[in-house]
């Protein structure tokens, strides 16, 4: 799959422990090829260029640590909203300050976020053919 036609992925970078691991999870999709991991301090921040990528019609998918949901409340002043909303503290992390999660909870995280990435662009594609 082209870069350009991977889905967007943001991620919360916040101090909380779940908040790091979104990040994480984000940069370990782009490294694997699977997403394009993008700003979105910029996206929040209004920069074009960015603002840009985030508007140009690609699957979203958005990692948010907590409940606060700073990813998609970025997305909202731009009148976006991510296609998979992913908020890690609802698949059994507490956030906590001061500490990380374990390689164990990564590994995991990211298995179920992959299956999910190549769910989501099979049901794409399907209803892409179907509009055809």
């Amino acid at each position: 799959m082209s870069r350009s036609t991977l889905p967007l992925i943001y991620s919360c970078s916040g101090c909380s422990n779940v908040a790091q691991l979104a990040n994480t999870l984000a940069v370990r999709l782009d490294r694997s090829g699977l997403a394009e991991m993008s700003c979105i301090v910029g996206v929040g921040g209004h920069v074009a260029a960015l603002v840009n990528k985030a508007r140009s019609g690609r699957r979203i998918f958005a990692l948010d640590g907590c409940p606060l949901q700073c990813v998609e409340n970025c997305l909202k002043q731009h009148g976006l909203h991510a296609d998979v909303h992913l908020i890690l503290s609802h698949y059994g992390l507490r956030k906590r300050y001061g500490e990380d999660c374990t390689q164990a909870e990564s590994d995991e995280l990211f298995e179920q976020i992959r299956q999910l990435i190549a769910s989501d662009a099979r049901q794409h594609e399907s209803r892409q053919e179907t509009m055809a």
